[in-house]
């Protein structure tokens, strides 16, 4: 592995003031990209999309839970598989019932939906032991639609607003993450943003808090190189 430098503490100190300069830059240019992204249009949901919970069926407008906003989290979880794709349950595994409530605090709602059929989604929330509200868009076009379900013989594959071409061993349909986040006003649901692969880790969780640190993700990409002794792919560990 290769560590820091050892310097002297003015040598440190000297260097973290001007690093500090850098971070406030990018504090100030992330609240003015968060303004922007604010001033965005929106575009009305009209399309009668059904999903499934446990209380039964339900409409996209019944996942607000009666507030005025909602997080939409697109878990991948094929209907052919018996278990969660790995890096989505990585990030379920931090959402807490404390995040959930400070986002109700806010009128907010946080919900995943995938396509595998309700059965397969409570069994392995359960097994996981999550709480927080997790719906099947199974039958449904609501995947397809917002492109995290790519099958080229239902629509043209396109990801995070740009085509995607498939390579030759890739099997359709295959599933892929995102988020979309969507207003209420009264009955009628607007659609605001949706964000898909890195623009997913905005949102903060554990691989925030290792940017911080030396050693930081630990994975293949990341400059300087030779910081961890076992290097990851891009791929999170998730608990058992």
């Amino acid at each position: 592995m290769t560590l820091p430098e050892v310097v002297s503490q003015e040598e440190w100190l000297a260097a973290r003031v001007a690093l500090l300069a850098k971070e406030k830059e990018l504090t100030r240019a992330r609240d003015a990209l968060n303004a922007e992204r604010r001033r965005l249009p929106m575009v009305e949901s009209t399309k009668p999309y059904v999903f499934h919970g446990p209380g039964g069926e339900l409409r996209l407008l019944d996942m607000f839970e009666g507030r005025l906003q909602l997080i939409l989290g697109h878990f991948m979880f094929d209907p052919s598989w018996d278990d969660g794709c790995p890096s989505c349950s990585a990030g379920a595994d931090e959402v807490s019932p404390g995040l959930i409530a400070h986002l109700h605090v806010r009128d907010t709602t946080l919900a995943f939906v995938s396509r595998a059929p309700l059965a397969k989604i409570e069994d392995y929330k359960a097994r996981k032991g999550w709480t927080f509200p997790w719906y099947s868009s199974h039958g449904s076009d609501f995947n397809y639609d917002f492109h995290v379900t790519m099958d080229e013989s239902v629509m043209p594959l396109e990801y995070n607003y740009r085509p995607l071409k498939a390579e030759d061993d890739w099997e359709q349909p295959f599933e892929m993450p995102g988020t979309s986040y969507f207003l209420r006003e009264g009955d009628r649901v607007f659609h605001t943003y949706s964000t898909f692969a890195r623009g997913a880790e905005q949102t903060g969780g554990s691989y925030y808090f290792l940017d911080l640190t030396a050693l930081g993700r630990q994975e293949d990409w990341e400059e300087p190189k030779g910081r961890a002794a076992a290097v990851r792919a891009a791929q999170p560990d998730f608990a058992s």
